[in-house]
């Protein structure tokens, strides 16, 4: 009989290459073509209009025929079945995903249901999803459905700059949102000792060291950043924020591990409702909240996290995030889902009920509405 203790090892995982500039999407092909030849863009139409007429030139001007399908809006597991069924009829052997969190998710999907690299073009930095092997799958309705774990991360991920000085600001807001939360988590997964969001293996003290140096480079050029974006400048520090909001905090979180905070954003998913109007990033702000709350973060830690999002315009009150008549029945939903199995709230250290995680919720609603009128 084996004496053998099981084991959980670390694990670091990231894209084989990441790349970020100015006017990068004429530079595409160079980039692309150690992957394949025949490309297929999906995007949906409005990122089409922006930036993939301008990508599938540019790749045919360097001998690359590339086609494209409209992504219909989801990434549920349909949208991905119909377009890796396009994907394999049409001989493409590279997969683009070009625009936004949920068609990167799909793209990722399509890759490898066919068998593809992927190579992720983002046309926003509103989120950390462009480097992960993980997609977030929803039901063809938007609510929360499940992960889809890869073997490997994109084989590419590139980011034009100029694209992003020229997105709308609330997207770069949005990715600041999301990227502060890797920091708070990591450090909380790092405490319990626990493991990474795809449950097979512990984080990297790599993982949380990104993770921190993404929170400094938030504090430190996020409200310059938001600036120059609302003026389109590619300056240096939306080049910092575009690589915290992206590479840093897509390592960081997939290397040091998610808690509370994404678990209270999928919980929301439970809800119908205005809601479903506010970005992921928005929605995860709040979640920071919920979570420092969880951890009974003393007030100076609160007041640095929470005072940073309302400084640069993210939620933080359930009033910001249309909740502000959500029932105890409603925040009751949020709770279950958010501490439901497949979860990651269980990554915390100890363990938290369905109703410790209302009374959470509305801890951080009354913390920001505090630090509002102390302000």
């Amino acid at each position: 009989m084996s004496n053998t203790i099981p084991t959980v090892d670390k694990m670091y995982t990231s894209p084989a290459r990441y790349v970020q500039g100015v006017d990068l999407i004429d530079r595409a092909a160079s980039y692309l073509k150690p992957l394949g030849s025949t490309p297929l863009i999906i995007a949906d139409e409005v990122v089409w209009g922006i930036a993939g007429e301008k990508l599938q030139e540019s790749l045919k001007k360097d001998g690359m025929e590339a086609s494209h399908e409209i992504f219909a809006g989801e990434a549920s597991m349909n949208e991905i079945d119909r377009i890796t069924g396009i994907a394999k009829e049409s001989g493409s052997d590279v997969i683009i995903g070009l625009g936004g969190g949920k068609t990167i998710d799909t793209a990722r999907a399509v890759a490898d249901h066919s068998g593809h690299p992927v190579a992720i073009f983002p046309t926003a930095v509103s989120a950390d999803a462009p480097t992960a092997r993980v997609s977030v799958i929803y039901t063809d309705d938007g609510v929360f459905d499940s992960y889809l774990f890869y073997n490997r991360n994109p084989e590419l991920v590139a980011i034009d700059t100029r694209v992003i000085a020229n997105a709308p600001v609330r997207t770069l807001r949005s990715g600041i949102g999301d990227a502060l939360a890797t920091s708070v988590e990591a450090r909380a997964v790092n405490r319990a000792n626990s493991r990474r969001m795809d449950d097979t293996a512990r984080p990297t003290l790599a993982g949380l060291a990104l993770a921190e140096k993404c929170e400094e480079t938030l504090f430190a050029y996020a409200h310059q950043a938001l600036r120059d974006n609302e003026e389109h400048i590619v300056s240096q520090a939306l080049e910092n924020i575009c690589e915290a909001n992206t590479l840093l905090s897509g390592l960081g979180f997939e290397n040091g591990g998610l808690a509370a905070v994404h678990a209270i954003h999928n919980g929301f998913t439970a809800l119908d409702g205005d809601i479903h109007h506010m970005t992921h990033g928005e929605k995860v702000a709040f979640g920071i909240g919920v979570q420092l709350m969880l951890e009974g973060a003393p007030e100076e830690e609160a007041d640095r996290y929470i005072g940073f999002l309302q400084s640069v315009g993210l939620p933080t009150t359930l009033e910001e995030i249309h909740l502000k008549d959500a029932s105890d029945e409603d925040l009751m939903k949020i709770a279950e889902l958010a501490c439901s199995e497949g979860e990651t709230l269980k990554q915390m250290p100890g363990q938290y009920t369905p109703g410790d995680v209302v009374e959470a919720i509305k801890a951080a609603d009354a913390y920001a509405r505090a630090l509002h009128a102390r302000s």
